[in-house]
């Protein structure tokens, strides 16, 4: 079996996203900072009249920040919660492609050292003499920081009521 997913960069990496989570790509988005939010949330902003939080995917996955003038994109994904729908922005250095991927191309996530986990890949897929690394966005955020985003996104939404 095969599964359609959206590719992009952050840094030198090349990642994926299965695109039945990926709601849109959007281009030169204007986030706005959130007092008192965790280093990784960047700000929120407005997508189809809900406020969406959004996180600087370079810090959750321990890459080099980027510049403030480096272009990027944010992807709006859609994430269960406690099972229920949830909309987050993430950052994206570069959209590549739509790629399908076959199952059986799909690679299991080597064992890393503890301080770093990789229970937010689902795999790796190896093509062209690189690798591409597979997010199950549902595993990318611990319930704690999932908590911790959600007050973030609805004491923004108070305070712009």
């Amino acid at each position: 079996m095969s599964q359609v997913y959206l590719s992009f960069n952050i840094g030198n990496e090349l990642f994926a996203i299965n695109v039945l989570k990926v709601l849109e790509v959007l281009q030169k988005q204007t986030i706005s900072p959130v007092p008192k939010a965790p280093d990784y949330i960047l700000g929120i902003i407005n997508f189809r009249g809900d406020v969406v939080p959004v996180f600087n995917t370079r810090l959750k996955f321990s890459l080099k920040s980027h510049d403030e003038n480096d272009k990027f994109a944010v992807v709006v994904l859609e994430m269960l919660k406690n099972g229920e729908p949830y909309r987050i922005g993430a950052t994206v250095d570069k959209v590549k492609d739509v790629i399908t991927i076959s199952d059986d191309e799909i690679l299991p996530v080597p064992p890393m050292t503890s301080s770093f986990s990789t229970e937010f890949l689902s795999g790796i897929v190896r093509r062209d003499d690189q690798f591409i690394l597979l997010i199950d966005v549902d595993k990318v955020f611990t319930k704690s920081e999932m908590n911790t985003i959600t007050e973030v996104a609805e004491r923004s939404e108070e305070s712009a009521s």
